[in-house]
């Protein structure tokens, strides 16, 4: 027998739309974890893709630096 899906309609107090970052966590505990549901296509990801993080400036610097890298051949 085929699983019955209920749809729910989002209330305006929706608590997981207003929740404001709070939790502090280790970029090398938080890059595996990314990385593997990345990885894996993990359709939760998608859901956090327009969520802003906030970094520190060097990482920040070391991170623009990175992205116009061109490794030579």
């Amino acid at each position: 027998m085929a699983a019955q899906l209920r749809v729910f309609p989002a209330s305006a107090d929706d608590e997981y739309a207003t929740q404001k970052p709070s939790v502090r966590v280790c970029l090398g505990e938080l890059l595996p974890l990314i990385a593997l549901a990345k990885r894996r296509n993990y359709l939760w990801l998608q859901d956090f893709l327009d969520d802003e993080v906030c970094i520190t400036p060097d990482l920040y610097e070391v991170l623009r630096a990175f992205c116009t890298y061109r490794p030579s051949a």
